[in-house]
């Protein structure tokens, strides 16, 4: 596995958004700067603000859009062209609701399961061949509630479990960043659900 020169982390920008579901990959950036100094800064070329960092010596950039989440195909794209990366070099850290607050997974490909983030980057990326991040958000049980549940704040319960599987996703960070999916992946589903899948 190609080891990762972006990552792009999913939200709503704007104070408004800043506690809701739909933003957990924004709060997994939080944590990578907690980790890593992040000089996010904004640049109009990207929709986003833009970092650079270095993780186990390998420098790679930080992406925080600066559109909403159904148009943040043109971040992901426009950066990922800028800087000539292959897509399988980016991660997209997002949240899912087909997963219970708490649960993290790691895969690369697949579908966009209703997310309108994943969907936008499909269609300005030209693929769906790149790494994701998934941060488990639950779901309301109903598909008429699906979009009014993301743009609302988790219950406590739940903030602190979403919270939690971010700082493990963090944790195997170096893992990720140096294409070692499988060691990271058994790490974070072992420890978040009990057995490695």
């Amino acid at each position: 596995m190609a080891g990762i020169s972006l990552i792009a982390g999913l939200g709503n920008p704007g104070p408004g958004y800043a506690a809701t579901r739909h933003n957990a990959g924004f709060w997994f950036l939080d944590a990578l700067a907690g980790r890593w100094p992040l000089d996010l800064r904004y640049d109009n070329r990207f929709h986003g603000a833009l970092a650079n960092i270095r993780i186990s010596g390998q420098r790679l950039r930080v992406l925080k859009p600066d559109t909403f989440m159904n148009r943040s195909g043109a971040a992901v794209a426009g950066v990922a062209r800028y800087f000539d990366l292959d897509p399988l070099e980016v991660l997209v850290v997002h949240d899912d609701l087909d997963l219970a607050p708490g649960s993290v997974r790691l895969k690369t490909g697949g579908g966009h399961g209703g997310h309108n983030g994943l969907r936008d980057i499909f269609s300005h990326l030209g693929t769906r061949e790149f790494a994701r991040l998934r941060l488990g958000i639950g779901h309301p049980g109903n598909a008429d509630e699906v979009t009014d549940y993301v743009l609302q704040k988790p219950s406590a319960t739940d903030r602190a479990a979403i919270l939690d599987a971010v700082d493990r996703a963090v944790a195997v960070l170096e893992q990720i960043v140096a294409g070692d999916f499988e060691a990271a992946m058994n790490e974070l589903h072992a420890s978040l659900d009990g057995n490695p899948t």
